[in-house]
Protein backbone atom coordinates (compact mmCIF):
# COMPACT_ATOMS: atom_id res chain seq x y z
CA UNK A 1 0.00 0.00 0.00
CA UNK A 2 1.31 3.46 -0.93
CA UNK A 3 2.56 5.57 1.99
CA UNK A 4 0.16 8.33 2.98
CA UNK A 5 1.33 11.94 2.72
CA UNK A 6 1.71 13.38 6.21
CA UNK A 7 0.54 17.00 6.23
CA UNK A 8 1.14 19.13 9.32
CA UNK A 9 -1.14 22.13 9.80
CA UNK A 10 0.37 24.78 12.06
CA UNK A 11 -1.81 27.43 13.66
CA UNK A 12 -1.10 29.43 16.84
CA UNK A 13 -4.42 28.65 18.53
CA UNK A 14 -8.12 27.99 18.18
CA UNK A 15 -9.17 30.91 20.39
CA UNK A 16 -11.16 32.32 17.48
CA UNK A 17 -12.77 30.27 14.77
CA UNK A 18 -11.60 32.23 11.67
CA UNK A 19 -8.53 30.42 10.38
CA UNK A 20 -9.39 27.61 12.76
CA UNK A 21 -12.49 26.82 10.72
CA UNK A 22 -10.42 26.54 7.56
CA UNK A 23 -7.96 24.18 9.24
CA UNK A 24 -10.88 22.20 10.64
CA UNK A 25 -12.46 21.88 7.19
CA UNK A 26 -9.19 20.79 5.58
CA UNK A 27 -8.42 18.17 8.21
CA UNK A 28 -11.99 16.94 8.20
CA UNK A 29 -12.32 16.76 4.43
CA UNK A 30 -8.94 15.61 3.09
CA UNK A 31 -8.92 12.27 1.29
CA UNK A 32 -7.64 9.99 4.06
CA UNK A 33 -6.69 7.29 1.57
CA UNK A 34 -3.96 9.67 0.34
CA UNK A 35 -3.28 12.11 3.17
CA UNK A 36 -2.63 11.80 6.90
CA UNK A 37 -3.24 15.24 8.48
CA UNK A 38 -1.92 16.37 11.87
CA UNK A 39 -2.17 19.67 13.72
CA UNK A 40 0.30 21.73 15.75
CA UNK A 41 -0.66 24.70 17.90
CA UNK A 42 0.77 26.63 20.83
CA UNK A 43 -1.85 25.61 23.42
CA UNK A 44 -5.14 23.76 23.86
CA UNK A 45 -7.23 26.71 25.03
CA UNK A 46 -10.31 28.08 23.30
CA UNK A 47 -13.80 26.68 22.89
CA UNK A 48 -13.22 25.75 19.25
CA UNK A 49 -10.29 23.55 20.26
CA UNK A 50 -12.84 21.11 21.71
CA UNK A 51 -14.41 20.82 18.26
CA UNK A 52 -11.01 20.22 16.67
CA UNK A 53 -10.30 17.43 19.15
CA UNK A 54 -13.36 15.59 17.83
CA UNK A 55 -11.62 15.21 14.47
CA UNK A 56 -9.59 12.40 16.03
CA UNK A 57 -6.24 13.37 14.51
CA UNK A 58 -2.91 13.81 16.25
CA UNK A 59 -2.60 17.29 17.79
CA UNK A 60 0.85 18.51 18.86
CA UNK A 61 1.16 21.27 21.47
CA UNK A 62 4.48 22.82 20.54
CA UNK A 63 5.89 26.32 19.89
CA UNK A 64 6.69 26.04 16.18
CA UNK A 65 8.05 29.62 16.05
CA UNK A 66 10.64 31.49 18.09
CA UNK A 67 11.55 35.12 18.77
CA UNK A 68 14.39 36.70 16.78
CA UNK A 69 16.16 37.91 19.92
CA UNK A 70 18.63 37.28 21.35
CA UNK A 71 20.13 37.05 17.87
CA UNK A 72 23.14 35.01 18.98
CA UNK A 73 20.99 32.03 19.92
CA UNK A 74 18.28 32.42 17.26
CA UNK A 75 19.60 29.67 15.00
CA UNK A 76 19.82 27.21 17.91
CA UNK A 77 16.15 27.81 18.71
CA UNK A 78 15.29 27.32 15.05
CA UNK A 79 17.17 24.02 15.10
CA UNK A 80 14.91 22.80 17.93
CA UNK A 81 11.90 23.46 15.68
CA UNK A 82 13.67 21.72 12.81
CA UNK A 83 14.25 18.70 15.05
CA UNK A 84 10.54 18.56 15.89
CA UNK A 85 9.58 18.65 12.20
CA UNK A 86 12.21 16.08 11.27
CA UNK A 87 11.50 13.71 14.17
CA UNK A 88 7.86 13.39 13.16
CA UNK A 89 8.81 12.86 9.53
CA UNK A 90 6.23 15.22 8.02
CA UNK A 91 6.03 15.27 4.24
CA UNK A 92 4.63 18.78 4.02
CA UNK A 93 3.89 21.71 6.34
CA UNK A 94 0.97 24.07 5.75
CA UNK A 95 1.09 27.11 8.02
CA UNK A 96 -1.95 29.15 9.01
CA UNK A 97 0.07 31.46 11.23
CA UNK A 98 -1.13 35.03 10.68
CA UNK A 99 2.28 36.66 11.28
CA UNK A 100 5.34 37.38 9.11
CA UNK A 101 7.44 34.96 11.21
CA UNK A 102 10.41 33.43 9.40
CA UNK A 103 11.59 30.99 12.08
CA UNK A 104 9.02 28.35 11.10
CA UNK A 105 9.70 28.34 7.33
CA UNK A 106 13.45 28.46 8.02
CA UNK A 107 13.16 25.39 10.26
CA UNK A 108 11.16 23.60 7.58
CA UNK A 109 13.78 24.55 4.96
CA UNK A 110 16.59 23.17 7.14
CA UNK A 111 14.56 19.99 7.67
CA UNK A 112 14.09 19.60 3.92
CA UNK A 113 10.29 19.65 4.21
CA UNK A 114 8.17 21.52 1.61
CA UNK A 115 6.44 24.47 3.24
CA UNK A 116 3.39 26.50 2.20
CA UNK A 117 1.57 29.24 4.05
CA UNK A 118 -1.82 30.85 3.52
CA UNK A 119 -1.79 34.66 3.36
CA UNK A 120 -5.21 35.24 4.85
CA UNK A 121 -5.21 38.96 5.70
CA UNK A 122 -4.12 42.09 3.88
CA UNK A 123 -0.93 43.68 5.20
CA UNK A 124 2.77 43.78 4.34
CA UNK A 125 4.24 45.85 7.10
CA UNK A 126 7.84 44.62 7.14
CA UNK A 127 10.60 42.85 5.19
CA UNK A 128 9.93 39.54 6.94
CA UNK A 129 6.90 38.87 4.72
CA UNK A 130 9.26 38.77 1.71
CA UNK A 131 11.67 36.47 3.54
CA UNK A 132 8.82 34.22 4.68
CA UNK A 133 7.62 33.97 1.09
CA UNK A 134 11.11 33.25 -0.31
CA UNK A 135 11.56 30.43 2.23
CA UNK A 136 8.23 28.89 1.18
CA UNK A 137 7.80 26.53 -1.74
CA UNK A 138 4.34 27.96 -2.38
CA UNK A 139 2.15 30.77 -1.02
CA UNK A 140 -1.63 30.57 -1.04
CA UNK A 141 -3.44 33.90 -1.38
CA UNK A 142 -7.15 34.34 -0.91
CA UNK A 143 -7.95 37.40 -3.04
CA UNK A 144 -6.80 39.19 -6.18
CA UNK A 145 -5.47 42.34 -4.48
CA UNK A 146 -2.83 40.28 -2.66
CA UNK A 147 -1.32 39.11 -5.95
CA UNK A 148 -1.19 42.61 -7.40
CA UNK A 149 0.00 44.41 -4.27
CA UNK A 150 2.42 41.92 -2.68
CA UNK A 151 3.45 39.12 -5.02
CA UNK A 152 3.87 40.61 -8.49
CA UNK A 153 7.57 39.66 -8.52
CA UNK A 154 7.12 36.05 -7.40
CA UNK A 155 4.15 34.87 -9.46
CA UNK A 156 5.68 31.39 -9.86
CA UNK A 157 5.10 30.72 -6.15
CA UNK A 158 1.55 31.98 -5.90
CA UNK A 159 -1.71 30.09 -6.05
CA UNK A 160 -5.08 31.71 -5.39
CA UNK A 161 -7.57 29.68 -3.37
CA UNK A 162 -10.51 31.60 -1.92
CA UNK A 163 -11.52 30.48 1.54
CA UNK A 164 -14.63 28.36 1.68
CA UNK A 165 -17.56 27.34 3.80
CA UNK A 166 -19.67 24.23 4.08
CA UNK A 167 -22.89 25.15 2.27
CA UNK A 168 -24.59 22.06 3.68
CA UNK A 169 -23.93 23.35 7.18
CA UNK A 170 -24.81 26.94 6.30
CA UNK A 171 -28.11 26.86 4.42
CA UNK A 172 -31.55 28.45 4.71
CA UNK A 173 -33.49 27.14 7.70
CA UNK A 174 -30.83 24.52 8.17
CA UNK A 175 -30.59 24.77 11.94
CA UNK A 176 -33.12 24.18 14.70
CA UNK A 177 -32.59 27.45 16.50
CA UNK A 178 -32.87 27.80 20.29
CA UNK A 179 -33.68 31.50 19.83
CA UNK A 180 -36.11 33.49 17.73
CA UNK A 181 -36.50 37.08 16.60
CA UNK A 182 -38.56 37.82 19.67
CA UNK A 183 -35.64 36.80 21.90
CA UNK A 184 -34.16 40.22 21.19
CA UNK A 185 -36.65 42.15 19.05
CA UNK A 186 -40.23 42.40 17.83
CA UNK A 187 -41.47 40.22 14.98
CA UNK A 188 -41.98 43.23 12.69
CA UNK A 189 -38.46 44.65 13.26
CA UNK A 190 -35.91 44.78 10.45
CA UNK A 191 -32.78 43.15 11.90
CA UNK A 192 -29.28 43.98 10.65
CA UNK A 193 -26.64 41.48 11.74
CA UNK A 194 -22.87 41.83 11.83
CA UNK A 195 -20.59 39.05 13.07
CA UNK A 196 -17.00 40.00 13.81
CA UNK A 197 -14.17 39.85 16.29
CA UNK A 198 -14.57 43.46 17.38
CA UNK A 199 -11.45 45.41 16.44
CA UNK A 200 -11.29 48.97 15.12
CA UNK A 201 -10.74 48.03 11.45
CA UNK A 202 -14.14 46.27 11.41
CA UNK A 203 -15.79 49.70 11.37
CA UNK A 204 -18.83 48.71 13.42
CA UNK A 205 -19.40 52.34 14.42
CA UNK A 206 -19.94 53.15 10.72
CA UNK A 207 -22.91 50.79 10.75
CA UNK A 208 -24.25 52.31 13.97
CA UNK A 209 -23.97 55.84 12.56
CA UNK A 210 -25.74 54.84 9.34
CA UNK A 211 -28.63 53.30 11.29
CA UNK A 212 -28.89 56.32 13.57
CA UNK A 213 -29.01 58.54 10.48
CA UNK A 214 -32.05 56.62 9.21
CA UNK A 215 -33.84 57.28 12.52
CA UNK A 216 -36.21 54.34 12.12
CA UNK A 217 -37.28 52.57 15.32
CA UNK A 218 -38.01 49.39 13.37
CA UNK A 219 -34.36 48.99 12.30
CA UNK A 220 -32.39 47.01 14.87
CA UNK A 221 -28.72 46.04 14.92
CA UNK A 222 -27.42 42.77 16.36
CA UNK A 223 -23.68 42.42 16.92
CA UNK A 224 -22.19 38.96 17.49
CA UNK A 225 -18.51 38.66 18.44
CA UNK A 226 -15.98 39.17 21.19
CA UNK A 227 -16.80 42.57 22.68
CA UNK A 228 -14.59 42.40 25.78
CA UNK A 229 -11.56 44.17 24.27
CA UNK A 230 -10.98 47.93 24.36
CA UNK A 231 -12.78 48.59 21.08
CA UNK A 232 -15.77 46.45 22.05
CA UNK A 233 -16.05 47.95 25.51
CA UNK A 234 -15.82 51.46 24.06
CA UNK A 235 -18.57 50.71 21.52
CA UNK A 236 -20.88 49.35 24.21
CA UNK A 237 -20.30 52.41 26.38
CA UNK A 238 -20.81 54.90 23.52
CA UNK A 239 -24.04 53.27 22.35
CA UNK A 240 -25.38 52.08 25.71
CA UNK A 241 -28.36 54.43 25.47
CA UNK A 242 -29.39 53.16 22.03
CA UNK A 243 -31.94 50.42 22.66
CA UNK A 244 -31.97 49.49 18.97
CA UNK A 245 -28.44 48.05 19.23
CA UNK A 246 -27.88 44.67 20.89
CA UNK A 247 -24.50 43.08 21.66
CA UNK A 248 -24.82 39.29 21.89
CA UNK A 249 -21.14 38.66 22.67
CA UNK A 250 -18.93 35.88 21.36
CA UNK A 251 -20.84 32.83 20.12
CA UNK A 252 -19.32 29.53 19.04
CA UNK A 253 -22.45 28.71 17.03
CA UNK A 254 -23.62 31.61 14.84
CA UNK A 255 -26.30 29.88 12.77
CA UNK A 256 -29.15 30.78 15.17
CA UNK A 257 -28.25 34.46 14.76
CA UNK A 258 -28.09 34.21 10.96
CA UNK A 259 -31.67 32.95 11.07
CA UNK A 260 -32.74 36.20 12.78
CA UNK A 261 -31.22 38.52 10.19
CA UNK A 262 -33.02 40.42 7.44
CA UNK A 263 -29.71 41.89 6.31
CA UNK A 264 -26.00 41.28 7.02
CA UNK A 265 -23.54 44.20 6.93
CA UNK A 266 -19.74 44.05 6.95
CA UNK A 267 -18.50 47.67 7.26
CA UNK A 268 -14.73 47.07 7.22
CA UNK A 269 -12.56 50.19 6.96
CA UNK A 270 -9.96 50.59 4.22
CA UNK A 271 -7.05 50.76 6.63
CA UNK A 272 -4.88 48.63 8.91
CA UNK A 273 -5.06 44.83 8.79
CA UNK A 274 -7.90 44.50 6.30
CA UNK A 275 -9.89 41.45 5.27
CA UNK A 276 -8.50 38.61 3.20
CA UNK A 277 -11.70 36.69 2.60
CA UNK A 278 -13.99 37.10 5.61
CA UNK A 279 -16.01 34.02 6.55
CA UNK A 280 -19.01 35.64 8.21
CA UNK A 281 -20.57 37.28 5.12
CA UNK A 282 -20.09 34.04 3.17
CA UNK A 283 -21.95 32.18 5.90
CA UNK A 284 -24.72 34.78 5.73
CA UNK A 285 -24.96 34.57 1.93
CA UNK A 286 -25.15 30.78 2.14
CA UNK A 287 -28.30 31.12 4.28
CA UNK A 288 -29.98 33.34 1.63
CA UNK A 289 -29.31 36.47 3.70
CA UNK A 290 -28.58 39.59 1.66
CA UNK A 291 -25.14 41.07 2.41
CA UNK A 292 -23.92 44.66 2.13
CA UNK A 293 -20.18 45.24 2.38
CA UNK A 294 -17.59 47.98 2.09
CA UNK A 295 -15.64 48.08 -1.17
CA UNK A 296 -12.34 46.79 0.24
CA UNK A 297 -10.08 43.83 -0.49
CA UNK A 298 -11.71 40.50 0.20
CA UNK A 299 -15.22 41.89 0.66
CA UNK A 300 -15.31 43.07 -2.95
CA UNK A 301 -14.16 39.59 -4.05
CA UNK A 302 -17.18 38.08 -2.31
CA UNK A 303 -19.62 40.62 -3.71
CA UNK A 304 -18.12 41.09 -7.18
CA UNK A 305 -21.29 39.71 -8.81
CA UNK A 306 -23.39 42.12 -6.72
CA UNK A 307 -21.77 45.56 -7.17
CA UNK A 308 -24.89 47.39 -5.96
CA UNK A 309 -24.33 45.75 -2.58
CA UNK A 310 -20.95 47.43 -2.13
CA UNK A 311 -20.49 50.84 -0.52
CA UNK A 312 -17.46 53.09 -0.10
CA UNK A 313 -15.59 52.22 3.09
CA UNK A 314 -16.45 54.52 6.01
CA UNK A 315 -19.13 56.34 3.97
CA UNK A 316 -22.00 56.58 6.46
CA UNK A 317 -24.38 58.28 4.02
CA UNK A 318 -23.93 55.67 1.29
CA UNK A 319 -24.35 52.81 3.74
CA UNK A 320 -27.55 54.39 5.07
CA UNK A 321 -28.87 54.60 1.50
CA UNK A 322 -28.02 50.94 0.85
CA UNK A 323 -29.73 49.81 4.06
CA UNK A 324 -32.85 51.77 3.13
CA UNK A 325 -32.76 50.27 -0.37
CA UNK A 326 -32.76 46.72 1.01
CA UNK A 327 -35.34 47.49 3.71
CA UNK A 328 -37.82 48.97 1.24
CA UNK A 329 -37.30 46.18 -1.27
CA UNK A 330 -40.23 43.81 -1.66
CA UNK A 331 -39.93 40.57 0.26
CA UNK A 332 -39.92 38.62 -3.01
CA UNK A 333 -37.10 40.72 -4.44
CA UNK A 334 -35.04 40.42 -1.28
CA UNK A 335 -35.58 36.67 -1.26
CA UNK A 336 -34.50 36.45 -4.91
CA UNK A 337 -31.33 38.47 -4.20
CA UNK A 338 -30.53 36.26 -1.21
CA UNK A 339 -30.98 33.11 -3.30
CA UNK A 340 -28.64 34.51 -5.96
CA UNK A 341 -26.03 35.17 -3.30
CA UNK A 342 -26.25 31.59 -2.05
CA UNK A 343 -25.78 30.29 -5.61
CA UNK A 344 -22.66 32.44 -5.96
CA UNK A 345 -21.21 31.03 -2.72
CA UNK A 346 -21.86 27.47 -3.90
CA UNK A 347 -20.26 28.26 -7.28
CA UNK A 348 -17.09 29.99 -6.06
CA UNK A 349 -16.63 29.31 -2.35
CA UNK A 350 -17.71 25.70 -1.89
CA UNK A 351 -15.83 23.45 0.49
CA UNK A 352 -15.58 20.77 -2.21
CA UNK A 353 -13.55 22.97 -4.55
CA UNK A 354 -11.50 24.24 -1.60
CA UNK A 355 -10.48 20.68 -0.73
CA UNK A 356 -9.71 19.72 -4.33
CA UNK A 357 -7.48 22.77 -4.78
CA UNK A 358 -5.45 21.95 -1.68
CA UNK A 359 -5.13 18.26 -2.47
CA UNK A 360 -3.83 19.03 -5.97
CA UNK A 361 -1.35 21.54 -4.55
CA UNK A 362 -0.07 19.14 -1.89
CA UNK A 363 0.47 16.38 -4.47
CA UNK A 364 2.41 18.77 -6.73
CA UNK A 365 4.64 19.84 -3.83
CA UNK A 366 5.71 16.37 -2.72
CA UNK A 367 6.00 14.65 -6.11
Amino acid sequence: MQKKIRVLYTIPNFDTAGSGKSVYDLVNGLDRSIFEPEICCFHNKGAFFKEVEKLDVKIHIFSFTTKYTPKASFIFRVLKIKKFFKTHNFDLIHSWHWSSDISEPLAAKLAGIPYVYTKKAMGWGNKYWSWRSKLSKKVIVVNQDMIEQYFSNMAHKIVKFPLAIDTNRYRPNGFESPISKTTYFKTEDFVILSIANLVAVKGIEILFQAVEKLNDERIKVLIVGNDTNDYGVDLKQRYASNKNIVFAGKQLEVRPFLDLADLFVIPTKDEGRREGIPNAPLEAMATNCVVLGSNVSGVKDILKEFPDCLFQASNVDELAEKILWIKTMSEAKRQSLGEAMRKQVIKEFSIEEFLKNHERLYLSMVN
